[in-house]
């Protein structure tokens, strides 16, 4: 391991450590544009100059292109290291429009922080500016070309990291324009990306546009819920309305990107449809009153059918503080059934795909990305998790083989862009003893999960795909219960009424069956059969983990309080016209309190921390750490 010495700090780095990442590791910001942790050097910006004033190298060099090497010595003070920055920074703003005051990357633009650090505050240039042409991108991404300082940044993200095929630079020296051949919706399941990653304001989230600066956004680490990967992210919202997500990186999970899913489904939070407000019959009632008619509806219910006639139904889109509080609920009323899943198949395969884990072959996405081997089963890794897809991806451009089986593995054009595969009949067919780090991924919906650990190697590691972002962490909880599939008690016929907790039952599953109570924050088929709605609080609106389907707990912290957006309420509820002490549409709770709530007017002491016995070593979770791997069942 080199040592070296910047700004007279002694450092020590591992070997292949450039100079830029050698000085941030000890506290010191170079300036820097083009160089990326995720893309690496491209020493197109010069700005990242230092100077060597000892050592194997001498002089002026560019950071982001010099190794660390023994016996180093860097300034990035000298005064000529400094002038060279400052002179470069001019350079690049010599065409730029200045515009920070209508652009949406003002407070958060990295242009704008080196310029202001670099010194460069007065501009010398009065002659004409060079223009260019923006493009239509899509509904998503909002191009302003003229703020381009060609880090080359976009373009090696699409193009090289990404695989997308439709977006690239053309032109020369000065002329040089990132863009598409012609206008039209960026391809790549990966675009919204480019926000992120342009250091300026050329790309920026047209779903957001001109509706709030940085520093006005409420924001908090947080995972997003739309597949079983559990990527990290932070949604952003204003005036109690979800605006955008961006990227939170976290190296053995999704690294610094996310999939444009996770991105831009920020409609379901907003939807004017949403349920904000409980309904007893059908008619508009409080809270309390909602859950005081629950309680007493159940208590008719229990004494006229038994109380193994009622099934409490959770669900692997709630929170794992949700689903544990419905399994106390259950114990509390003596339920007949609990089921954490809808359906026969899904319960099984999330079932086995656990216990398939129990000895510690997990392939987090870092795993994938690593490996030197790759066979996927039975999946379109796009349309069921596409961050996995990209960082397949990411193994095949270092060297890996990529195998996909037979007929199972369905792959869709647009992958194919990403990966060459390699057709094969039957697992055995792939050479796992002759890699050193296999992996195995399998679609949530494979079928022979059972066969798999007889064909693998001891190296192969596993990557079972799930379908929703707690799926493992209802596995563990239906093993813990005892809880079956809803569908199979149904068959039994011993469930005459249920209350569904974020459960998607469909109106056929339902019927003749009494619902006596559903808590949602998605509009559906068993809201409009409950006798009581009660609202429940979205990701965003509250605390809770996630466990994805490696068994990573993570938890995400509530980004903004429950209630109706600013922007479309309706005359009688807009402020200022009448002050209140209540929000508009503002009932909605985190499930687990909903149940703490009916089980206070139960009698029961009302549960302040739903994570206790086997899980109470999560209670200190921190949102910004890589999380904590969980044992399998029977493990804890």
């Amino acid at each position: 391991m080199p040592k070296l010495i910047i700004d007279n700090i002694e450092t020590e780095v591992p070997d292949g450590t450039n100079v830029l990442e050698a000085a941030r590791s000890i506290g010191i910001t170079i300036p820097h544009f083009c160089w990326h942790p995720a893309l690496g050097k491209a020493g197109a910006c010069r700005v990242c100059a230092v100077k060597m004033i000892d050592g194997p190298v001498k002089g002026l060099q560019m950071s982001c292109m010099l190794p660390a090497q023994d016996g180093m010595v860097v300034s990035t003070t000298d005064e000529e290291a400094v002038a060279f920055r400052k002179s470069v920074i001019e350079w690049l703003m010599i065409n730029h429009p200045h515009d920070c005051p209508v652009c949406d990357e003002g407070g958060e633009c990295q242009l704008q922080d080196f310029t202001i650090a670099g010194g460069h505050g007065i501009r010398r240039y009065d002659g004409r500016k060079r223009t260019h042409v923006n493009q239509h991108l899509g509904d998503f991404i909002e191009h302003e070309m003229n703020r381009c300082i060609q880090c080359y940044r976009c373009a090696r993200f699409y193009q090289e990291y990404a695989g997308g095929t439709d977006f690239g630079v053309t032109g020369s020296a000065g002329s040089v324009y990132f863009g598409r051949q012609q206008d039209g919706q960026l391809e790549s399941p990966f675009s919204g990306n480019l926000v992120d990653i342009c250091p300026t304001g050329v790309f920026t989230d047209k779903t957001a546009r001109f509706r709030a600066r940085y520093w006005d956004y409420d924001m908090a680490p947080s995972i997003c819920p739309h597949c079983s990967l559990g990527c990290n992210t932070v949604p952003m919202a204003r005036y109690r309305e979800l605006l955008k997500v961006t990227a939170r990186r976290n190296d053995n999970v999704n690294d610094w990107f996310i999939c444009d899913r996770g991105r831009f489904s920020n409609a379901c939070v907003n939807a004017p449809d949403r349920p904000r407000q409980a309904l007893v019959d059908g008619k508009a009632a409080g809270m309390d009153e909602a859950m005081d008619a629950l309680v007493e509806r159940l208590g008719e219910f229990l004494e006229l059918h038994g109380h193994e006639s009622l099934a409490i139904v959770g669900s692997p889109r709630m929170s794992l503080e949700g689903n544990i509080m419905a399994g106390r609920l259950k114990d509390l009323l003596g339920a007949g059934t609990l089921s954490f899943f809808s359906e026969e198949d899904h319960s099984e395969r999330s079932l086995e795909a656990v216990s398939l884990r129990n000895a510690g072959k997990r392939a987090s996405q870092e795993d994938v990305r690593c490996a030197d081997l790759v066979a996927i089963l039975g999946c379109d890794l796009l349309d069921e998790a596409p961050m996995m897809a990209l960082a397949v991806r990411q193994a095949w451009r270092n060297g890996a083989r990529v195998y996909t089986l037979g007929s199972e593995g369905s792959i869709d054009s647009a992958q194919l862009k990403l990966f060459e595969t390699i057709p094969i009949a039957a697992l055995t067919d792939v050479p796992l003893v002759e890699a050193r780090r296999p992996v195995v991924i399998c679609g949530s919906r494979y079928k022979g999960l059972g066969v798999i650990e007889a064909a693998i190697s001891d190296s192969t590691r596993l990557a079972i795909l799930m379908d929703e972002p707690n799926d493992y962490g209802c596995a563990l909880l239906s093993d813990e219960y005892g809880a079956i599939p809803l569908f199979r008690a149904m068959a039994d016929k011993r469930v005459k009424g249920i209350i569904s907790f974020e459960a998607d039952l469909s109106e056929e599953l339902l019927q003749g069956i009494r619902v006596l109570g559903a808590v949602d924050w998605r509009p559906g088929d068993v809201l409009n059969c409950a006798e009581v709605v009660l609202p429940a609080s979205a990701w965003v609106e509250q605390d809770g983990i996630f466990v994805n389907y490696e068994g990573r707990a993570q938890r995400f912290k509530q980004v903004m309080q429950p209630g109706l957006p600013i922007k479309g309420l309706t005359p009688e509820l807009h402020p200022p016209r009448a002050h209140r002490r209540d929000t508009p549409g503002g009932d909605p709770l985190p499930s687990w309190r909903i149940v703490s709530a009916l089980l206070e007017r139960m009698g029961e002491n009302p549960a302040e921390e739903p994570l206790s016995g086997r899980w109470e070593h999560l209670r200190n979770l921190d949102a910004e750490s890589a999380g904590q791997t969980l044992a399998s069942m029977g493990q804890e």
